[in-house]
């Protein structure tokens, strides 16, 4: 027989619906505070930025040419 689960956590059986038991990952998900959130956005965005450093440092013409065209963007933006 098949299953279906939605976005609620429901588990659909042959037309009928049913609670599911809430996992141990759900759980944990539900107690992150925003500190720890946070802290992996900023850990996230540190290694995003160094990734486009390492692109940049790799691919000077290409890192060039954008700076140029954000440049122009900048130039012609009206507040």
């Amino acid at each position: 027989m098949a299953e279906r689960t939605d976005r609620a956590g429901r588990t659909e059986r042959a037309g009928r619906t049913e609670r599911t038991v809430r996992t141990a990952a759900t759980d944990a998900s539900a107690r992150e505070t925003d500190a720890e959130r946070r802290r992996r956005r900023a850990q996230f965005l540190r290694e995003l930025a160094e990734a486009r450093a390492l692109r940049d440092r790799v691919q000077p013409r290409r890192a060039k040419a954008a700076r140029l065209r954000h440049a122009m963007r900048m130039r012609t933006f009206r507040w």
